[in-house]
């Protein structure tokens, strides 16, 4: 029995197909390990998005190429986004690699593993957009065995957003159908999972493909019907799909938490063109203004991208005045990553690096105090709170997360008292950091 370790880089949305090919793997007979010096083979679960997940996948290949080589027939393996990008480059260039595997032919990977136990040939993922849509008969092996599960309800993009690889890695939007997404929550609940994640590359999308139509409000319907879940959250909506149908799913079902992550990239009518987003500022705050009156305790996550070509200093002024405005609870900011095959690639007046990181310096410091300024109004409120497990290096101390907070893009609640992970607790909010909050356990939630 061949003992195979995984790493996955990038997404939650990567993070599941990890999870689906381990899955896979074990119903093959393959025995998993978490020692790299341990194991038979290595896979590396790689991402593509942007410059810097792409030196860091290479990084990770490196690192277990120099562990192949400390082992006769130990062998190496690449998946995801960077193998379905740039396979046929890749092979040519990192000979060390036995296999290539992507986005859309990872489940073969034990099949492949056979064919390649001889050295009888070498295989090449299939190189072009493609992707492999979940569904609930899948074996599946979560990497982290705690109460938070992502679901993945579909997969591929329809969007044409100019500095964006995705669709062409990924392929065009596809729906899982609403019974088979219901039935893979309803195995997760019943394996411990009491938060589940909704994640997608357009998660408002979900159900226009299919026929009959379905909508994302009808999937948190019935979602919200499943006995021993807790919440429900909403990760990747896009602006222009968030309707009233969906907003009054989010406001009314208790299952379903108060919080919406709404990618927004910018806040400059001129540069959200070349961005060929669908919406202006003007409709963004209309929008932001929408979903406040329909969710009036909601939290509001967005993301921005800062030096995407031709920004100038005016209409980066323009964001900085928006999130000013806007307040939001939690805000991710990028530098434009320059990628090839994209319109924006090829646009002119690109913006330096070092005044990219400068502005992305100023809006992480206008957010932080923004940020801090919101969490001062949880102190010495009693909320909710999700316990995750023991906080590192820290005796007696744990940490969590209220329903305001998502699992690992946001940050967290250190309590004080006992607790067990898994659990769900009543915490007397008494401090407020940057981006994190300190409480104490007052007992267990009702």
């Amino acid at each position: 029995m061949e003992r195979v370790h995984l790493v996955t880089l990038g997404c939650a949305k990567n993070l599941v197909d990890s999870e689906l090919m381990l899955g896979a793997l074990a119903q093959a007979g393959f025995e998993l390990t978490l020692d790299p010096t341990a194991a038979d083979v290595l896979v590396v679960n790689t991402c593509a998005f942007i410059e810097a997940a792409k030196k860091e996948s290479i990084d990770a290949i490196l690192e277990a190429a120099a562990l192949k080589r400390e082992a006769p027939g130990r062998r190496l393996v690449v998946s995801g986004c960077l193998a379905q990008r740039y396979g046929a480059e890749l092979a040519d260039e990192l000979p060390e690699v036995d296999i290539f595997v992507g986005t859309g032919n990872f489940l073969d990977l034990p099949d492949l593993l056979r064919g390649t136990a001889r050295d009888e040939r070498r295989a090449t993922g299939y190189v072009g957009a493609a992707h492999l849509l979940p569904n609930a008969e899948l074996p599946r092996i979560r990497v982290a065995d705690g109460a938070s599960a992502y679901l993945k309800v579909s997969e591929g993009c329809d969007h044409k957003c100019s500095f964006c690889i995705i669709p062409k890695i990924r392929g065009k939007h596809q729906s899982r159908p609403l019974e088979d997404v219901v039935a893979e929550a309803e195995r997760l609940v019943a394996g411990g999972v009491r938060e589940l994640n909704l994640i997608a590359q357009d998660l408002t999308a979900y159900g226009r493909d299919l026929r009959p139509v379905e909508s994302l409000a009808r999937l948190l319907e019935r979602l919200n019907d499943i006995e021993g879940l807790r919440w429900i959250r909403l990760l990747y909506c896009y602006p222009s799909s968030l309707n009233d149908e969906l907003l009054e799913a989010v406001a009314d079902l208790p299952k379903v938490v108060k919080y919406i992550d709404m990618p927004l990239q910018h806040a400059d009518d001129e540069v959200l063109r070349a961005m060929k987003r669908e919406r202006g500022v003007a409709a963004l705050n209309r929008l932001l203004d929408r979903v406040r009156h329909a969710i009036p305790s909601v939290a509001l996550r967005s993301s921005f991208i800062v030096g995407f070509p031709g920004e100038t200093e005016s209409a980066f002024r323009h964001l900085e005045d928006f999130i000013r405005h806007q307040q939001f609870d939690r805000v991710g900011v990028f530098t434009y990553s320059r990628e090839e095959n994209t319109v924006a690639g090829a646009m002119a007046n690109q913006v330096p690096n070092a005044v990219k990181r400068e502005r992305r310096r100023r809006l992480l410091e206008l957010q932080a105090t923004i940020a801090q300024a919101r969490n001062r109004m949880w102190v010495g409120r009693e909320v909710e709170v999700l316990v995750e497990g023991e906080l590192g290096g820290r005796a007696g101390r744990w940490r969590g997360r209220t329903a305001s907070q998502a699992p690992e893009i946001d940050g967290m609640v250190i309590l004080r008292g006992e607790a067990l992970p898994g659990e769900f607790v009543r915490v007397r909010i008494e401090q407020a950091r940057t981006y994190d909050l300190v409480g104490t356990i007052q007992g267990p939630a009702a």
